[in-house]
């Protein structure tokens, strides 16, 4: 049978609306109304599904009639007679009730799909009114209870139109989040409890009951015996619902109900009023949910995981949190792309999120997470707790972009900034264990750590580069007091003193390709002082251990070309530090100091002296930590890793006097390799892929040797990119190989 709401639009159009269809409209929608109350009288089989009912079907001419009625509204913002009654007679508090009861059975997400309609198509702003905001909050409750729940669909769409509503209104936040206490009456002080003397509210005390036809109310009394109490009272729920559905929605096993979540969670923090956010982050468990649901991601993955399978992970984000089905799949690789996926989610929500919503969720994260959960295992005596953390903490560091999380990131890590020695805290406890743990002697270990300080060297926190390097540079203690400033590049160094050179060594026939002599003054472009530095690292390595010239396949031009982009995106990264554009100046009256280079770089410069006793793929690592360290354009730096000719203080190292140590070394054991420069250029062609494998006598040495040449050409071409040390942008072309 066609409804009354189809007769009256048929009847309506093209023609002038009269008065008169507004009570026929009102007295539909409560013969609606009665006929739901009345099956809960008349019905006997409890088992009937609801869709076999009339119910579903009563619900939409509700809808309907709503809907029409306020097209016709002539007066826009006023609620009609039918909305009217929706309001005084709590039918939205009733179906909550009937939802709940799950009775008819799959009531609850006809009711569900009931409150989504009427919210999404009623233009009237409804949650404002108690009738209303209390049922809604009623109904977010019942959903979410059990994780895959049956009406998970419904609860994301009501979830989606609240956020939606808020969206436009983002005062309506507060409004939902604080709703609870609207009820009680001991809340009377709160901002929002003004709400309980709404127009609904006045309506469901002042109006008669005769403003409807017959006196009808919303149902038989033993219908209204059920509903629910006008007030929460102080045993409500302590958390804010709506929070709490989107939370359970984002934990979804289908992903798109789990996106969608995440998306109307983070549009909530980011329209957050100041109210909201500081409601969010100090009266709701939100954060620490968000966080604690990270943390049990992370023990949901196994106790182990390889390193190079967490590496290999890369480009996982919150919305793509599943990689590719056709990459190499792993035990335990669905269970870390989950992780890091709802890490990344927790790295934007605190980008865009309200201030102090994003300094919580930070806080809640690092407390959670870095300190309860990672921390125990970085300091852990098994090797494969300290393997797998590490690697994790490195795959963490390398999605993560928000400042706020950076910043307890680096205070987690490092410790807290310029606190006193003697108030060391556990933070700075774990910097030291990490940076010794970089001279592990697991060798599996050392790497992984030193992959964590290479990913935290390119963050975008000055305190990093300070606390690791910068904080032991000053006052450039490594110069010898009374030596010339830079400005004449007096060369110091003279290989002949070393005591790797002495002993008849030099009159053995094997020399450096180049030794460096006293450095000219600079021309006015300063083309003369970087061909000297550039010359001394490109012939530091002699030529009977140089081998990729051979190869046609020199690299050097590739070298420069590299260096001259990651030179400009660290750049780019520290301009907004205000660095120097020269070192500071020496005060030659100023007592000598002893000088040291800190744990960081004494760790490192003891790998590079090792760098022949090593294995590969270590040498590759600590090389390539200390080409990142390199390329900061800070002047101490650049003068203590990458100018040869400083006169260094007494009992002082720099990274040029490491290597020419290892090239002592690496001289005087050429003299016990037969056929050295055959098995190094064999060995090159293996590294390289052209040959197989096979293992040689002396191939750790052999390796470290096509390192060290690699090192050195490395070195000489960060040096050219970023000659002069304060005009990054000058554009050179690159030198010859092994000349300038």
């Amino acid at each position: 049978p066609m409804s009354l709401l189809g007769l009256l639009t048929r009847q309506g159009e093209g023609l002038p609306l009269r008065r008169e269809p507004s009570i026929d409209l009102l007295q539909a929608f409560v013969e609606h109304w009665k006929g739901i109350t009345h099956y809960y009288i008349e019905s006997t089989d409890e088992n009937t599904p609801v869709k076999k009912t009339d119910i579903p079907w009563r619900l939409k001419q509700m809808l309907d009639i709503l809907v029409y009625e306020e097209r016709q509204q002539a007066a826009a913002g006023e609620a009609g007679p039918c909305l009217e009654y929706l309001l005084q007679h709590k039918i939205l508090e009733t179906l909550c009730t009937l939802g709940k009861a799950e009775y008819p059975p799959g009531m609850r997400q006809q009711v569900f799909q009931f409150f989504s309609k009427v919210l999404a198509q009623v233009q009237h702003p409804l949650l404002h009114y108690l009738s209303v905001h209390r049922p809604v909050q009623k109904l977010l409750r019942l959903g979410g209870t059990v994780s895959g729940s049956l009406t998970e669909k419904e609860e994301l769409q009501l979830t989606t139109v609240l956020c939606s509503k808020i969206q436009q209104d983002p005062e309506l936040l507060t409004h939902i989040l604080e709703g609870k206490k609207i009820g009680s009456r001991k809340k009377a002080s709160r901002d929002y409890t003004a709400l309980s003397k709404d127009t609904a509210s006045h309506r469901d005390k002042d109006r008669p009951h005769n403003s409807a036809p017959d006196g009808e109310h919303c149902g038989p009394p033993a219908l209204n015996s059920c509903l629910p109490a006008e007030s929460e009272g102080p045993g409500g729920p302590a958390e804010s619902n709506l929070i709490t559905s989107l939370l359970g929605l984002c934990k979804s096993k289908k992903s798109r109900v789990a996106l969608k979540s995440q998306e109307n969670l983070l549009l909530l923090v980011s329209v957050a009023s100041p109210a909201a956010a500081t409601y969010l982050a100090q009266s709701s468990s939100c954060c620490v949910v968000i966080a604690e649901y990270l943390c049990q991601l992370y023990r949901s993955m196994p106790a182990f995981l390889d390193p190079a399978d967490i590496a290999a992970l890369e480009g996982i984000s919150w919305r793509l949190p599943s990689a590719p089905s056709d990459e190499a799949s792993f035990p335990g690789k669905e269970a870390l792309a989950a992780f890091l996926g709802w890490f990344d989610y927790c790295d934007h929500l605190i980008t865009e999120a309200h201030k102090v919503v994003a300094e919580a969720l930070a806080k809640a994260v690092a407390e959670k997470l870095f300190v309860e959960t990672l921390q125990p295992q970085l300091l852990h005596v098994s090797e494969q707790s300290i393997l797998t953390s590490t690697a994790l903490l490195t795959a963490m560091l390398r999605q993560l972009h928000s400042p706020g999380l950076l910043q307890e990131a680096v205070t987690f890590l490092l410790g807290a900034d310029r606190q006193p020695a003697v108030l060391e805290d556990s933070s700075r406890t774990l910097g030291a264990r990490l940076i010794g743990h970089c001279d592990h002697l697991s060798d599996e270990i050392s790497i992984a750590t030193l992959r964590l300080f290479e990913e935290l060297l390119q963050k975008p926190h000055e305190r990093v580069i300070r606390s690791l390097v910068l904080c032991h540079l000053e006052g450039r203690l490594y110069v010898a007091r009374g030596s010339p400033e830079p400005e004449s590049y007096e060369d110091t160094l003279d290989l002949e003193e070393d005591p790797y050179f002495t002993d008849g060594f030099l009159d053995s026939g094997l020399q450096p390709c180049a030794k460096p002599h006293r450095a000219p003054a600079p021309g006015s472009d300063g083309r003369t002082a970087v061909t000297e530095i550039v010359n001394s690292f490109l012939c530091l390595v002699p030529e009977e251990a140089k081998t990729s010239a051979f190869l046609e396949e020199t690299g050097y031009d590739t070298y420069v070309h590299d260096a001259y982009g990651l030179f400009q995106e660290c750049s780019s990264r520290v301009s907004p530090w205000g660095w120097p554009v020269g070192p500071a100046p020496l005060d030659p009256n100023e007592p000598e100091r002893p000088f040291f280079e800190g744990h960081f770089l004494q760790v490192l410069f003891d790998r590079m002296a090792r760098i022949l006793d090593q294995p590969y793929s270590l040498n590759l690592q600590v090389t390539s930590v200390l080409s990142r360290l390199a390329l900061f354009p800070h002047p101490h730096i650049h003068e203590y890793l990458l100018d040869p000719y400083i006169s260094l203080a007494p009992g002082c190292r720099s990274l040029f006097s490491v290597l020419v140590r290892v090239i002592g070394d690496l001289m005087q054991r050429i003299q016990r390799v037969s056929q050295f420069p055959g098995k190094l250029l064999l060995v090159r062609k293996q590294l390289m892929g052209q040959v197989p494998g096979e293992q040689l006598d002396h191939q750790t040495l052999l390796q470290g040797v096509v390192v060290l040449e690699e090192f050195c050409k490395e070195l000489a071409a960060i040096a050219f990119v970023k000659f002069p040390p304060h005009a990054p942008h000058l554009n050179l072309s690159p030198p010859p190989e092994g000349q300038v």
